[in-house]
């Protein structure tokens, strides 16, 4: 059986989309970035946290594997994560405007034979965005619980100018990167 160890209906819905029955674990996992750690490396730990705290609620069951997945938007060195408020929103949309950020995801399978991993890295160009755009964007709260304060699937989809790289990977989840994972291609 096939858990998904994440609460994300976004997830849910691509596991679905590429025909992978699962079941929904969660999980409290701590998504706080050390000193010195790189982009890179903190969210392919967080996402192995994630996969290893579903494994360990399911360990006894006869061929259980753990899918946990993280998301993050990059910015030069500067992970963002999810916004705090509308004020952080807007800042972190500001920001992005007009630039060019990395959308790393990372997707760990655990399973009692061991850990394998994928990572996807996604280049993705804003356009110039006003202040009354971001704040309708925010508005609309469709920023919040989402790495940069967009989903590329809803409104944002009109602030992003050019995408290199996997649109289900700035969604949530790569479903190249996954689909190869399970099927141990």
């Amino acid at each position: 059986m096939l858990y998904l160890a994440s609460q994300s209906p976004r997830r849910r819905e691509l596991l679905a989309q590429i025909g992978e029955a699962h079941r929904i674990l969660e999980v409290d996992v701590e998504e706080i970035r050390r000193p010195g750690e790189s982009p890179d490396a903190y969210v392919s730990r967080v996402a192995l946290d994630k996969a290893r705290a579903g494994f360990a609620q399911v360990m006894g069951e006869t061929d259980a594997k753990v899918l946990g997945a993280d998301t993050e938007v990059v910015l030069d060195d500067e992970v963002f994560g999810k916004p705090r408020d509308a004020a952080d929103a807007a800042a972190m949309l500001g920001r992005l405007a007009s630039r060019e950020h990395r959308v790393l995801s990372a997707v760990w399978l655990v399973e009692a034979a061991g850990a394998r991993q994928a990572v996807s890295v996604s280049t993705v160009r804003f356009a110039p965005l006003s202040e009354r755009a971001i704040a309708a964007y925010v508005a609309t709260g469709e920023c919040f619980g989402k790495a940069g304060a967009y989903a590329i699937q809803g409104a944002a989809a009109t602030f992003v100018e050019h995408l290199s790289g996997s649109y289900s990977g700035v969604m949530g989840l790569p479903l190249f990167e996954t689909f190869q994972l399970l099927h141990g291609q």
